[in-house]
């Protein structure tokens, strides 16, 4: 069997000899247009002396191989052939470094080029990141299922009948907008009936979409989900819920303390009610179109299992 030995393969070649290999290169390549004659390359090749052995050697050992030919061997070497064989070999020599160092440039630049791209794939996927966490923060924020999440509120507490002026709008406005709900679901329902379609029951993001597509875009799924408890207590005990509207407009309380204070009303009903308050929802004809909020089937559930029931 073959043994492969590092002179067979470039790259075991290069680490082992500093050098990159040339392949192919002869002595008549090497001394072309130097000015060394024929029958000295013989002389040479008789000797064992290759390209590779001859461009490693120093410029002394050089000189010691030009008197060897001609005081051991008796070559009669011309004057210029002496000069010849070395900057033949300076030549080869320096061609090779440049050559190794035109690599090392392009595989430093190929290896630029790579981490330049694995850093763009890397900033392309942490702004990707950074944006999911950002979407994240904002559901959270906008609390879909109607959940407590740090929010900025576009309302402020007001009585029936307060005339709100401002960039924030009254409570009388948002039980509004459960109103035009309402409405775009009847639409919805009737669309569908006339396309053949199941029809929505209860207000969904079919609902939502039409009403942005009918020009309703301040209505809006987050908005209509965080308050949905507040104008439940406003269909199902329109007089406490006034009274808390006057109580909070009187301490001057922002919306979302008053929306707070909306839940426990309904905890009390739906205790009365056998903590059935998917019953309390569903019996009135304004509300059986909204799904109970989480946070209240929560609180419910706390409460019930604090009492034990």
């Amino acid at each position: 069997m073959d043994t492969m030995t590092h002179k067979d393969n470039p790259l075991a070649y290069e680490f082992f000899t500093g050098m990159p290999r040339r392949e192919g290169k002869t002595l008549e390549e090497l001394f072309e247009n130097y000015g060394v004659r024929h029958h000295t390359l013989a002389k040479m090749s008789d000797m064992g002396f290759t390209v590779n052995t001859l461009i490693r050697m120093t410029e002394q050992e050089l000189d010691e191989v030009i008197q060897t030919m001609v005081e051991n061997f008796h070559i009669e070497l011309l004057f210029g052939e002496r000069y010849g064989v070395k900057a033949a070999i300076r030549a080869e020599k320096k061609a090779i470094e440049d050559e190794a160092e035109r690599q090392r440039i392009m595989s430093f630049g190929s290896k630029s080029e790579k981490k330049r791209k694995l850093e763009g794939r890397s900033l392309a996927a942490s702004k990707e990141v950074g944006k999911k966490r950002q979407k994240r923060r904002q559901l959270k924020e906008l609390g879909e299922d109607g959940e407590d999440r740090p929010r900025e509120h576009p309302f402020i507490v007001s009585e029936p009948g307060d005339i709100v002026r401002g960039k924030k709008n009254g409570l009388d406005y948002l039980f509004d907008l459960y109103e035009q709900c309402g409405k775009f679901l009847v639409e919805c329902q009737q669309i569908s009936k006339e396309k053949g379609e199941k029809c929505p029951i209860k207000v969904t993001n079919q609902v939502f979409r039409h009403a942005k597509h009918a020009g309703a875009g301040y209505i809006n799924k987050p908005k209509m989900r965080h308050y949905v408890h507040c104008y439940a207590l406003h269909c199902l005990d329109t007089e406490q819920s006034n009274a808390i509207r006057k109580v909070y407009k009187e301490r001057g309380e922002n919306v979302g303390a008053w929306r707070q204070a909306c839940y426990w009303p309904l905890v009390s009903m739906a205790q009365a009610n056998g903590w059935d308050i998917e019953g309390l929802f569903n019996r009135n004809e304004r509300l059986k179109i909204w799904y109970v909020p989480t946070k209240l089937r929560q609180l419910c559930h706390f409460e019930r299992t604090k009492h034990g029931e």
